[in-house]
């Protein structure tokens, strides 16, 4: 989790928050953040890390109404990559069922999240594991809907992740034309094997458990990192053998 809730208190500021935004999805982007705003005044970590939890609350409750309905087995893959204390759990239904009203305002919680946690740089690792984290939801009933797609595309436009990088994103949950494993590790067919293990050596260390600590990217989305690994290496391990046996 985020928060190290015992330290922070956070369960009478989380009441205090959400009593402050109120129970109408009207406004909802607009209240959260001048109650947060007003909250945290002269504790801008404590605020920035508050703000990205909220942030990743709504676009997860957003990305699972994209298609229209939202489905058990989306909300427990909410679960799976956002891990709270019990005694938080009404707190955080809350929100997320304010959130999951519908879909409307998931772009102005997307720039907030991006302004709050991006490097300003394209494909920042940070958002990247966001990115990861709406597709787990997204696939949680089987298929990831033409809608939903939409709203990724759209989230990752924001976050300013390039076109390709979508792609080598969206082929490590969505399997196309029976699955490609040059495009998940962003290489060619026509590359040397040697300059495909540097690759798939780069990502891995890249994307490592202790990285990821190090960008303050926040426990709840390492599940979502553990599944993207798994995708690496998978993919190079499907080169691998395509190399041996040719």
């Amino acid at each position: 989790m985020i928060f190290d809730f015992a330290c922070l208190q956070l369960t009478s500021l989380w009441d205090r928050l959400l009593n402050a935004v109120g129970d109408a999805a009207t406004n909802t982007l607009s209240r959260v953040v001048e109650a947060v705003r007003t909250l945290f005044e002269g504790d801008p970590e404590t605020r920035r890390r508050v703000s990205f939890s909220i942030a990743i609350i709504a676009l997860s409750a957003k990305m699972a109404k994209a298609d229209g309905a939202v489905v058990a087995s989306e909300v427990e893959a909410f679960k799976q990559i956002f891990d709270f204390p019990e005694e938080e759990a009404k707190n955080v239904a809350r929100l997320y069922n304010l959130a999951r009203q519908d879909v409307a305002g998931y772009e102005a919680y997307a720039e907030k999240l991006a302004n709050l946690c991006g490097s300003g740089d394209c494909n920042c690792p940070m958002l990247e594991n966001v990115i990861d984290g709406l597709f787990h939801i997204a696939k949680a009933d089987g298929m990831v809907h033409e809608a939903e797609l939409a709203f990724l595309a759209r989230i990752a436009e924001i976050f300013q992740i390039d076109e390709d990088h979508f792609r080598r994103i969206m082929a490590r949950h969505i399997t196309m034309d029976g699955g490609n494993p040059y495009l998940i590790l962003g290489v060619s067919p026509d590359q040397d094997f040697s300059e495909i293990r540097k690759q798939y050596r780069r990502l891995v260390a890249e994307h490592h458990p202790d990285k990821l600590i190090a960008r303050g990217v926040p426990a709840e989305l390492h599940a979502a990192a553990n599944e993207r690994m798994a995708a690496l290496n998978a993919a190079y391990a499907a080169i691998a053998k395509e190399r041996k046996a040719a």
